[in-house]
């Protein structure tokens, strides 16, 4: 048996969670990333990085907080789907969670935008790759 840990080739995962904020409207919210990030300009699910310890429902948790500056449980969270990417050494997995519940109103705190946006709308956006394959099946869900 091979131990991954010791594998100088192996990549190394990147575990990222994201939410499809659902409104009363059946409309998405976005977020456009800022200047000097990485793909700044490009729209996206808010969200981020699971940090050692936490469950993806609890980072999911953490960072609507910090980003939106919104309350959500981990019950009004919904599996929908996950993409996977390779970046560079890394390989990102991103699982996307639906959200129709949550206190607060949202606003961008670590973003540049905030937009409320119909599913279909979602595919005239321009995206990072790892959220482009989500869009499908979120249109589908909804």
């Amino acid at each position: 048996m091979t131990n991954f840990s010791q594998n100088p080739n192996a990549l190394l995962l990147f575990p990222v969670v994201a939410a499809a904020l659902v409104d009363a409207d059946g409309r998405v919210l976005v977020q456009q990333r800022p200047e000097g990030k990485a793909m700044s300009g490009l729209w996206e699910f808010p969200g981020g990085k699971i940090e050692p310890g936490e469950t993806p429902e609890l980072a999911l948790v953490r960072e609507l907080s910090e980003e939106l500056g919104i309350s959500v449980t981990s019950a009004c969270l919904a599996p929908a789907t996950f993409a996977s990417e390779a970046l560079g050494s890394r390989h990102l997995v991103l699982l996307l969670y639906v959200c129709r519940k949550w206190s607060g109103i949202p606003e961008p705190r670590e973003a540049a935008e905030l937009r409320w946006v119909r599913p279909a709308e979602l595919f005239d956006l321009p995206m990072p790759p790892a959220d482009r394959p989500m869009i499908a099946m979120l249109a589908a869900l909804l």
